[in-house]
């Protein structure tokens, strides 16, 4: 009878690290997703080439 509850367990495990996983994926494709428009807005381009253009100053004179 316990050895009926430890597979259970163990069977549920299995798929609880591959919806761990799915979620992850998930995760990681909307933050990917809202890095690429916020790069890609005009407003966020100019504020980088700015920086850069600064610190590329401050090395170079």
């Amino acid at each position: 009878m316990s050895g009926d509850i430890v597979r259970r367990i163990h069977v549920d495990e299995q798929g609880m690290s591959t919806a761990e996983y799915a979620v992850g994926t998930v995760a990681a494709v909307g933050f990917g997703g809202i890095l690429v428009k916020l790069l890609t807005s005009p407003e966020v381009q100019e504020l980088l080439f700015a920086i850069i253009q600064k610190a590329l100053t401050w090395l170079f004179g």
